[in-house]
């Protein structure tokens, strides 16, 4: 049985990702430090699903292929150790510090979790020498680029947020190390990912909960933004569709986007969550926040061409399943 690595499992994309390698027959060790960013029940919750329990110790099982452990991905011993324990055919780091606002008010954490989180997981692949090490990069990168598409040769020296910064560093990190040690490395630039299970600092739940509660949403740049929203199933299809396809050039290093390529005004956006939500929002129009970018719209041909795979949610069939979620996750709660 394959063994995967993945950092952040108790986040939105891990836990998604650790479900569906487990249904498709990976044993998966997932490890997260499950800070306080956001509801730290959200992500517990979503561990459960995965068969375990508060204490990070094994239920009665749903998946017996999972194993978890509360590691900080900075903590250099820890993960020594975890490689050591294990053999891992491959290594999925998803373990970041989130938000491009946050980055304005919480600078250093994203440098501890970005930057020193980065480094002892590419170290650690150094040593132990897994079939692939995949790591989550960004959109944000682009900043506000005016040439659209965003294809992935396109520059992207100007970061416009400390978050995008760190994520342009990480692919440079991990650039130098797949040259310097034959690593076989793959960094994608995920587009605006949503779905059931997600992130409670993203619009679309923000706008969702304060919908349904009968208060107003803040509309930033008075509406007009727009977003490539990429529904969370495709965005683990992609990742299991690269995991033994690695870059054949040398280095053994490459950068894809994964986006719906159907960037989506945000207001028309509104519009459909209202529908699923059957509720008008009561909107507060704000001007352009420090750190946002107007646009992202994702080029995917180089993706299709390398493992002839698209993201194709659409948007209303994606709000759709997040919204039942979301009624369904907050009777319970």
């Amino acid at each position: 049985m394959l063994k995967v690595l993945i950092t952040g499992a108790a986040g939105f994309i891990g836990y998604h990702l650790s479900k569906e390698l487990l249904n498709k027959g990976f044993e998966v060790v997932g490890i997260d430090e499950i800070n306080d960013y956001y509801s730290t029940k959200l992500k517990y919750d979503r561990l459960k699903e995965l068969g375990i329990n508060f204490s990070g110790e094994k239920e009665p099982l749903n998946h017996k292929a999972f194993e978890f452990r509360a590691v900080s991905t900075y903590d250099k011993k820890a993960i020594e150790t975890l490689f050591s324990t294990h053999r891992f055919d491959y290594v999925i780091h998803l373990a970041a510090q989130a938000g491009v606002r946050y980055s304005i008010t919480n600078p250093y954490s994203y440098t501890q979790s970005n930057i020193e989180g980065f480094l002892p997981l590419i170290e650690a692949c150094r040593h132990h020498k897994p079939k692939h090490f995949i790591f989550a990069s960004s959109s944000s990168v682009y900043g506000n680029c005016k040439k659209v598409p965003f294809e992935e040769d396109d520059v992207v020296d100007y970061p416009i947020s400390l978050y995008a910064a760190t994520k342009k560093a990480n692919e440079l990190m991990a650039y130098t190390y797949s040259h310097l040690y034959n690593i076989p490395t793959t960094g994608l630039r995920f587009f605006t990912v949503y779905g059931p299970w997600g992130r409670p600092d993203m619009a679309y739940f923000k706008f969702a909960k304060a919908i349904m509660a009968g208060e107003p949403i803040d509309v930033y740049n008075n509406g007009d933004l727009m977003r490539d929203f990429t529904y969370i199933d495709d965005i683990t299809e992609g990742i299991y569709n690269l995991l033994d396809k690695p870059s054949e050039k040398n280095p053994s290093y490459e950068i894809f986007n994964i986006g719906n390529s159907q960037p989506v005004k945000l207001m028309d956006f509104i519009a459909t969550l209202e529908n699923h939500l059957n509720k008008k929002a009561i909107k507060n129009y704000k001007p352009m926040q420090p750190g946002d970018v107007y646009k992202t719209y994702a080029s995917t041909e180089k993706l299709e061409q390398h493992v002839h795979y698209k993201p194709d949610t659409s948007l209303n069939a994606g709000l759709g399943r997040f919204v039942e979620w979301f009624k369904g996750y907050n009777k319970q709660s």
